[in-house]
């Protein structure tokens, strides 16, 4: 891996070429996934089976759109029973953290006959997007599924792209069931969510949409916001390790080769006060990478996005993270819990040698459904809040009303809204 000295010129540029990665950057795609959903939008079903033949080459049709209840027990039949425990450990872990995001309608009453609050439903239907082929993801099945059902989500409906024999992925559809999903339909790209957008004869329509996909998914996601709601605009995953010398190079080296590995467009950068720790890592990372099966993926992943950038002080370094604003932060320092109070901006926060990145992809709890590519300035990881609206609750008594009415009526003369004042006024008219 490269290594460079940390300065302000070298912060700039880092910046300028992650953002590179960003789904904004691939305008060139629009046209083709706004043609794709006007067509879906307006043909329904034939268009979604005419979509499936030809970027999945599968016959789809109304009869075989929906999985059954017996693709679902062949799914566990043909897994390792192992395997399906570890998944059903992973949910039950992924359950009790989202639970604890639970919160309750409130209502604040005063003595003058004044009642405010927020009032918490849940959405009503949601959709969920999750790859196919080889991009097969249990583990995001039940990051976007178990929030929902947590929230109360009525309905939640999966999709996901078949193979060319229709089949689906084993995992997905035992991880689906376990989380509680509802209806899976064999549908992918930019197609399927249009259809979940604007339903079709055999897809309902949902009022959100999340969950990750390639670059046509996570444009059709931004192409349909506004109709429905969506979790964010994903862009590829990132890892960035923040480092001083007492971090072992050898774990920092895995732990940023299990994000390289992801594809082409990932970022895998560490941060350093330790020059001696810089060179290890850049060794390990070579001599660990000439071992993987992903071995191009990651060579190329590294070449366009790897760093290993050192720093003069911790403060330079911690400046940084937070410019940067990464999916995922390790912590490898003396002290983690004391830099980690220093940092503003990340997806997810894994403290100390024993909590690497892949803990949070799979087991811990913590969704792994995470803000990228800055966005961490301002976005949070998905969560219950994400399906849920909060809904404003006001009443007053005439005592209270009368208290603040001239008050109200002031306020909106001075923005020129004479029939809003008129709204207020009426109601004490006979005083005078």
């Amino acid at each position: 891996m490269r290594i460079v000295k940390l300065t302000g010129e070298t912060r700039r540029l880092l910046l300028n070429d992650l953002l590179q990665r960003s789904p904004g950057h691939y305008s060139q795609y629009e046209v083709t996934v706004r043609e794709i959903i006007e067509k879906v939008k307006s043909n329904g079903d034939c268009a979604l089976f005419e979509y499936t033949k030809k970027f999945d080459q599968f016959e789809l049709n109304a009869q075989n759109i929906r999985v059954s209840d017996q693709d679902i027990r062949d799914a566990y039949d043909s897994m390792d029973p192992e395997l399906v425990r570890v998944i059903r450990e992973s949910e039950e872990n992924i359950r009790h953290f989202h639970q604890k995001q639970l919160r309750n309608s409130w209502f604040d009453t005063k003595e003058d006959g004044s009642i405010l609050g927020m009032k918490i439903t849940p959405i009503a239907r949601a959709g969920i997007y999750v790859p196919g082929g080889k991009a097969a993801y249990p583990s995001s099945v039940l990051m976007n599924a178990i929030p929902a059902k947590v929230a109360g989500v009525r309905e939640l409906i999966m999709v996901t792209p078949p193979g060319a024999d229709g089949k689906i992925n084993p995992g997905t559809l035992v991880a689906a069931d376990l989380a509680g999903v509802d209806r899976i339909y064999r549908a992918g790209g930019a197609q399927a969510i249009a259809a979940l957008a604007f339903g079709t004869e055999s897809i309902p329509r949902v009022d959100k949409i999340t969950g990750p996909g390639n670059i046509f998914v996570a444009l059709a996601k931004k192409a349909v916001y506004g109709y429905v709601s969506i979790d964010s605009v994903a862009g590829p995953s990132e890892i960035l390790v923040l480092a001083d010398d007492t971090a072992d190079p050898g774990y920092v080296a895995a732990d940023l080769l299990s994000q390289a590995e992801h594809d082409e467009l990932a970022s895998a950068i560490l941060i350093t006060t330790s020059e001696r720790l810089a060179q290890k890592v850049s060794l390990g990372v070579d001599q660990m990478t000439a071992q993987l099966p992903r071995k191009a993926i990651i060579e190329e992943s590294l070449k366009r996005y790897g760093y290993i950038l050192v720093a003069e002080s911790m403060e330079d370094a911690i400046d940084t993270v937070n410019e940067i604003a990464s999916e995922h932060l390790e912590i490898l320092t003396a002290n983690p819990f004391e830099v980690m109070t220093r940092i503003q901006n990340a997806g997810a926060i894994f403290m100390g040698p024993y909590a690497s990145e892949p803990l949070g992809d799979y087991f811990a709890g913590p969704n792994h459904i995470l803000p990228t590519n800055g966005t961490a300035r301002f976005f949070s990881p998905l969560s219950v809040d994400d399906f849920i609206k909060k809904t404003s609750i006001i009443s007053y008594s005439r005592e209270a009303l009368e208290k603040v009415h001239r008050d109200i009526e002031l306020f909106a003369e001075s923005e020129g809204l004479s029939a809003h004042a008129g709204s207020i006024r009426i109601r004490f008219e006979e005083e005078g």
